[in-house]
């Protein structure tokens, strides 16, 4: 099958990487690195379709011949009424301090009453766009709990919080090949394959 290539919307390196090792080896992609004046869309969306949907709308118009793939995700917890949902990055105010946004999760949890542990989910869409338009959207969950003692050092964001249904540890104790096979990322992302692969057919 032929290359090819893919921008993805993101600043973020851990998420670029991760992307980059989920996607079949007939994708060619490249980040955001090689467009530094890449404009940066608002994400005033209410749900992860909305925001993923603003950022590859508005990275394919700056390069309309490209195709486009953004991703918004997040981790929902049922005790905090879905929080911190979309704003899973900036949850404790500064954007993509994982430090910082683990600890309030724990203080918040700490003091809520109820049995545990607290379920909860990753929730991942990946949006394909091309010359300012969604071409397709793709969600993916991964259901599961939250431990209020991390473990691991794998991973980003809340990996050494959560633990997927049916495991013992952590996302962040987990190989990242073996967290990519049952992610959330991983099952957006492999619906986003048989969409690129049906369109090359």
């Amino acid at each position: 099958m032929k290359k090819i290539p893919l921008v993805i919307a993101t600043g973020n390196a851990h998420k670029a990487k991760e992307i980059a090792a989920i996607l079949p080896e007939w994708c060619e992609v490249h980040t955001l690195k090689e467009y530094p004046d890449a404009p940066e869309a608002a994400e005033t969306g209410r749900t992860f379709a909305e925001n993923a949907k603003q950022k590859a709308e508005c990275l394919s118009a700056y390069l309309p011949e490209a195709l486009v793939i953004a991703d918004d995700s997040g981790l929902c917890v049922d005790a905090l009424n879905g929080y911190p949902g979309v704003i899973s990055a900036r949850y404790a105010g500064e954007h993509g301090d994982d430090m910082a946004n683990n600890r309030k999760l724990l203080r918040e949890l700490a003091a809520m009453p109820g049995e545990q542990p607290h379920t909860a989910r990753f929730v991942c869409v990946i949006s394909l766009a091309q010359g300012g338009k969604e071409l397709g959207s793709f969600p993916g969950v991964v259901e599961g709990s939250i431990t209020l003692n991390p473990r691991g050092t794998n991973g980003f964001g809340y990996d050494p919080l959560f633990i997927p249904t049916g495991y013992k540890v952590t996302t962040a104790e987990m190989r990242p090949q073996d967290k990519d096979a049952i992610s959330h990322r991983g099952r957006a992302l492999a619906g986003l394959t048989a969409f690129l692969s049906a369109m090359e057919e």
